[in-house]
């Protein structure tokens, strides 16, 4: 990076680190000591639509290899198209799976890169609800729920938490707390204007 660039603003663009999503599983030991949220078992990966038999060959392989998984006695992973255009390849495990469910976020976004369908990715995240206890510590009522959303191209993460009852709002302050208290177990980002809201995400 140059001095024009320093004095500009610029900085270089953060290569994408598929190796932090190996984090989840410490940070959700973090967040269920700190908020009362516990996985849920089900993750996926964001990408944009791509028309072309490549394209369509390569998610299949990644279908066909994830559901080869001995382990897997869940549902089939399951391609889905939101109300954005947007595709997501969904993965479901039981919720003491995480380790296998970032495994799986793992190889979708590694096989997209390696098959140059990297510029398409544009997310992975893993889904959380509160306990019992995180619900009578809040007193804020059940069926609340999160997203820890890993953004590919910067190689950071964030919370997404909707608030229940349907809208589109979100929980801020929940946000927030999750921030403050995974600041060490992930790495966050720090640009809030980048915390997109993903509603309509599989799990939420």
């Amino acid at each position: 990076m140059g001095l024009l660039d320093i004095l500009l603003g610029r900085t270089k663009p953060v290569m994408p680190d598929l190796d932090q999503l190996f984090a989840l599983p410490s940070a959700a030991v973090t967040l269920e000591a700190a908020a009362g949220f516990v996985p849920t078992g089900q993750g996926a990966v964001c990408f944009a639509t791509v028309e072309g038999s490549a394209f369509d060959q390569t998610h299949r392989e990644v279908q066909a290899l994830l559901d080869a998984d001995t382990e897997r006695t869940g549902p089939p992973v399951r391609l889905l198209r939101d109300g954005y255009g947007y595709s997501w390849l969904v993965s479901q495990r039981t919720p003491d799976q995480l380790p296998l469910l970032v495994n799986d976020l793992h190889a979708v976004n590694s096989a997209m890169e390696v098959n140059g369908f990297g510029p398409q990715l544009l997310c992975s995240l893993a889904g959380f609800e509160e306990t019992g206890a995180g619900v009578a510590e809040t007193g804020a009522g059940g069926g609340r729920r999160l997203a820890l959303v890993y953004l590919y191209k910067r190689g950071t993460f964030y919370p997404f938490a909707p608030l229940p009852g349907g809208g589109q709002r979100r929980d801020n302050p929940l946000e927030l707390q999750v921030k403050a208290a995974l600041t060490n177990d992930l790495r966050i980002e720090q640009d809030l204007s980048r915390w997109f809201p993903v509603w309509g995400a599989p799990g939420l």
